[in-house]
């Protein structure tokens, strides 16, 4: 598998990065994890606007969904090879009326399915392409979603927006490649079922045996240098914290 780093700013875009989104690909199948603010600007330095397979949305707030609403335009009136057929999204119940709302004007109640055919996420094992997932129901003040993906014998574990969550450990078992949430300050903010700070993605890391730890959804007035550093106090393993851009080999 190999990702690729869209976009990694949590809450709103910095001036560095667009919010949440994650290229994932094997086979030669492209899965998007997430499509926040301003990703769909930097997905094109990676992908045609085209070429993705299928969409996962771990949870219906703005920065990991917002830029569908672009998406949609791209997909229903593109003129050259006619409109798009519709593409697997899976979501949150009630993720097609979301953002068809945020849209506000499409040409009718139906039209987002006509390019996007929705799935709604529950806590399952299934199959997107190639890759074999599981999804879990996780912490946060909205029905949101973690996701483990396995392909070719690797695991990435994606964590989405999530408070100290058991599912989430669960998910995160002997990942290769962790990908998880550390928008909060060890020490200084302490709101449970909300998000995580750089110690307790450690801690999870640690405690799942995760072979490396990426820290991502970091918000612009949060220092990153202290969430890796209260991650590295507690997790002993390949640490860093996600830039635009990035790839890896997993």
């Amino acid at each position: 598998m190999k990702l690729t780093v869209v976009g990694c700013s949590g809450s709103f875009p910095s001036a560095d990065s667009a919010c949440s989104s994650y290229l994932v690909e094997a086979d030669g199948f492209r899965l998007l994890l997430d499509m926040g603010n301003g990703a769909l600007g930097e997905l094109q330095r990676h992908c045609g606007l085209y070429d993705l397979d299928a969409i996962f949305l771990s949870h219906l707030h703005a920065d990991h969904c917002i830029d569908m609403c672009g998406y949609f335009v791209a997909r229903y009136y593109r003129h050259d090879g006619g409109r798009c057929p519709p593409m697997p999204v899976y979501g949150p119940e009630g993720t097609e009326q979301r953002l068809t709302t945020a849209y506000a004007d499409t040409p009718s109640a139906s039209s987002m399915s006509e390019v996007f055919d929705f799935h709604t996420l529950k806590p399952a094992s299934f199959e997107i392409g190639p890759f074999s997932v599981r999804t879990e129901r996780v912490r946060h003040p909205v029905e949101a979603y973690a996701i483990r993906i396995e392909h070719g014998g690797s695991t990435l574990t994606y964590s989405g927006d999530t408070g100290v969550s058991p599912e989430l450990d669960e998910l995160a078992e002997g990942a290769d490649l962790f990908l998880c949430e550390a928008s909060f300050t060890y020490g200084k903010e302490d709101i449970p079922d909300l998000h995580l700070n750089g110690r307790e993605a450690g801690l999870c890391a640690r405690d799942a045996g995760a072979g490396r730890l990426v820290l991502t959804h970091i918000p612009p007035w949060t220092d990153p240098a202290a969430s890796l550093a209260d991650a590295r106090s507690v997790y002993p393993g390949p640490l860093e914290v996600a830039s635009p851009g990035t790839v890896y080999e997993i």
